[in-house]
């Protein structure tokens, strides 16, 4: 049985989908651990799993809380700059530090979130064998598929293909404090030709948690990349505090409203949503993450929402939901096209816009922009939602290929075949 370590960037939502990977392999007798700084310790809740703390002198405990903050709430160019910044100093802290902690571990393999491109650089430059995994929207670049941080829907016009071209030549400017970190610590790893984040992935087994159906239509995905669908598992460890499921009545429309672990404290654009569904009558569940106080809860319960909980059981309120409002996180929106769920799209940053435009896409949701759109707007999205029969019928269709797509069980099985732990699964080298 083989040990891995797990490279991920310090997020919830990365760590919550490795985590349910991790104990489909635990539970084959694999060992796993994560390696980070030492406040994403927090985010391994299963004591099946293992935590190696990082970065104690360039990232001391107390200090993931401010660049979180930053990351949620970017605001001006100089903010998104620095938290570029902040990422370029993660992958050099990882870079240093992890060499020594493999091998004092004695770690195996490794399984390498597809945002952190530390995994890639040091396992290739210690021979050790590794296996990217896109928590959010894949980086593999293709001509003509916008980045996952771009909002352009697909087309095969000679104007998105421009447009496609342009906002990448924007996005690499923009990455280059992050750029030149990996050029530096792959020439000192003697990893040559490395500089952006889809130069650092597997050669041996790409995983992600979308599924082809869902995705922009691709054509040079190579033949080792592998949709799955959602990484979860039903017994994993779960946030610290999850609210019952409310008492729904059936007779009304119900909504569910996320904004995920990094967003939650956005009380204007809840308040928006909740007035929305007051004026429509709908029945709404807002889960803040922990992201609100009491006082804006309440503030919240005055605006029309029915019930203000920190914490849902996600995937039961989906089942149960006529439609989500969500920041077009890749977690949530998977969860809801299993459950058959409409989403509007309310994306903030990161992979979110990118997401959002595959929503629609994919026929499932609409999209509304989550500083401009008023209450009134986003009634008349859910108006829609509710009542054009096209949403639900998409996301049922689509729902079948999530299902069909394996899950923890294929990603770890996988795993075991490209690393050749175990016999090859059936249908392990496919796109579907």
């Amino acid at each position: 049985m083989a040990h891995f370590g797990v490279v991920a960037p310090a997020f919830y939502s990365h760590f919550s989908a490795l985590s349910a990977l991790a104990l489909a392999l635990v539970a084959r007798g694999h060992r796993v651990t994560f390696l980070q700084q030492a406040d994403a310790g927090a985010y391994v809740r299963d004591a099946r799993l293992g935590f190696h703390a990082l970065g104690g002198a360039s990232h001391p405990p107390g200090t993931l809380a401010a660049s979180l903050q930053r990351a949620a709430n970017p605001g001006s160019p100089l903010g998104l700059r620095r938290v570029i910044t902040d990422m370029a100093r993660t992958t050099t802290m990882l870079c240093r530090e992890l060499p020594p902690a493999l091998e004092a571990l004695q770690i195996d393999a490794l399984i390498g979130d597809q945002m952190e491109a530390a995994a890639g650089l040091v396992a290739e430059g210690m021979g050790l064998p590794f296996v990217s995994v896109a928590c959010a929207l894949p980086v593999n670049r293709e001509p003509g598929i916008p980045l996952p941080v771009m909002p352009f829907n697909w087309s095969e016009s000679e104007r998105a293909l421009q447009i496609v071209e342009g906002s990448t030549r924007v996005y690499d400017w923009m990455m280059t404090p992050h750029r030149k970190a990996i050029e530096l610590e792959a020439q000192r790893l003697g990893v040559p030709g490395r500089g952006a984040l889809h130069e650092c992935l597997s050669p041996l087994a790409q995983i992600s948690q979308t599924v082809a159906a869902f995705e922009f239509p691709r054509q040079d995905l190579p033949v080792h990349f592998h949709h799955v669908g959602p990484l979860r598992m039903p017994n994993a460890a779960a946030p610290a505090r999850i609210d019952a499921m409310p008492d729904i009545d059936p007779n009304r429309p119900f909504v569910f409203a996320s904004l995920g672990t990094l967003q939650g404290q956005r009380f204007g654009l809840f308040k928006r949503i909740a007035t929305a569904c007051r004026a429509r009558k709908v029945q709404l569940l807002v889960a803040h993450c922990g992201g609100l106080n009491e006082r804006q809860a309440q503030g919240l319960l005055r605006a029309g929402a029915t019930w203000v909980c920190a914490f849902a059981p996600q995937e039961a309120v989906l089942a149960r939901a006529d439609a989500v409002v969500s920041h077009a996180g890749l977690n949530t929106v998977m969860d809801a096209i299993a459950a058959h769920t409409p989403i509007l799209a309310l994306p903030i940053a990161f992979d979110q816009p990118g997401v959002a435009a595959r929503v629609c896409h994919a026929g499932i949701g609409l999209r509304a922009s989550p500083r401009f759109a008023s209450a009134a707007t986003i009634g008349r999205q859910l108006g829609r939602l509710f009542e054009e029969p096209g949403f639900g019928e998409r996301s049922s269709e689509l729902a079948h290929s999530v299902r069909a797509a394996g899950g923890a069980d294929r990603a770890a099985d996988i795993v075991e075949a490209a690393l050749r732990l175990a016999r090859p699964a059936p249908n392990v080298v496919s796109h579907a």
